[in-house]
């Protein structure tokens, strides 16, 4: 799906599709892995790169394969990829990203945590791929602590010292048309909240959503009665504005409805039992999810 985007928005870049290698590529087969990896190469010309997916047994098993993106760093065929989790619509073009200033790593900050924290979201990674910077990356997964992953891996090596990209197009959650308080995402708390405006200003809208599942998974029906955005009643004219809700619902239906068009694909079932995410209130599935990225050649510049 995300390679469809791409092409949609004519994207220039290369594009990259790290899956895992026991997937296969025999034109004999059928499964359903084999049929699609071979729509993204043939159809929207990507470049299929088979990976070992990076499992660590330890901790929380939701995020336990999420190292498997940070491989990105090791793509030194590229000047510089820029990499975007599968749960994830591209909803514009992000070439100018390619044109930054040279840095290992370029990444907005996780605004939906307390901002004084500072915390990198690791959701979409500008990287300039290297030797060094891929043996920083395996040596703090090795050094890492029970509860460690993607994203505490890299704020442990970029915290304070990454190219900060703005979440304001480049991140924006589901949940804030969930949220009652926006002030984060504005980045203050006089501006008023629009969504249709920030809908409309984002590049990249990433699912995250706790308690609701995944796009891809069918929404328990309790769930769907309880935690949809609430309406808000206007405090002048006294009207109830119901387009958070709207625009929420909708991108839900966009996704799965894409989902089954692009891809065949009709949503799982439920997990069981949900359970909460401590760090960023996500529900992820445990089963392997391809890698998009795209990339900026070696010897050339982006094409823009």
């Amino acid at each position: 799906m995300a390679l469809e985007a791409l092409d949609r928005l004519g994207s220039k870049a290369a594009r990259i599709l790290m899956y895992p290698f026991e997937w296969s590529l025999d034109s004999n087969q059928t499964t359903r892995p084999n049929q699609l990896l071979r729509i993204a190469e043939t159809l929207y010309k990507a470049t299929l790169i088979p990976v070992q997916v990076q499992r660590v047994d330890t901790g929380d098993r939701t995020w336990a394969e999420s190292f498997t993106k940070l491989l990105a760093f090791n793509q030194t065929r590229f000047r510089r990829v820029l990499s975007f989790d599968s749960d994830s619509t591209l909803l514009q073009h992000m070439y100018e990203l390619f044109l930054l200033p040279r840095c290992p790593v370029a990444l907005p900050r996780a605004y939906w945590i307390n901002p004084k924290e500072h915390i990198l979201s690791s959701q979409v990674m500008l990287i300039e791929p290297s030797e060094f910077e891929f043996d920083r990356v395996l040596q703090a997964i090795k050094d890492k602590g029970e509860d460690d992953f993607d994203m505490e891996i890299v704020n442990k090596l970029y915290q304070d010292n990454a190219m900060i990209l703005p979440h304001r197009p480049y991140n924006l959650l589901t949940g804030e048309f969930r949220a009652e308080d926006h002030s984060h995402y504005l980045g203050n708390e006089l501006e008023e909240w629009h969504p249709d405006a920030a809908l409309s200003e984002a590049k990249l809208l990433h699912f995250s959503d706790w308690p609701i599942p995944k796009p891809w998974i069918s929404t328990p029906e309790h769930l769907r009665e309880e935690k949809p955005p609430k309406c808000q009643l206007h405090q002048t004219t006294g009207v109830e504005n119901c387009r958070s809700r709207d625009i929420w619902l909708g991108l839900y239906s966009d996704f799965r409805e894409r989902r089954q068009t692009i891809c065949g694909l009709l949503p799982l079932p439920p997990p069981d039992p949900l359970r909460k995410r401590h760090r960023t209130k996500r529900v992820e599935p445990a089963a392997h999810q391809p890698v998009f990225l795209i990339g900026s050649p070696l010897m050339r510049t982006a094409t823009i």
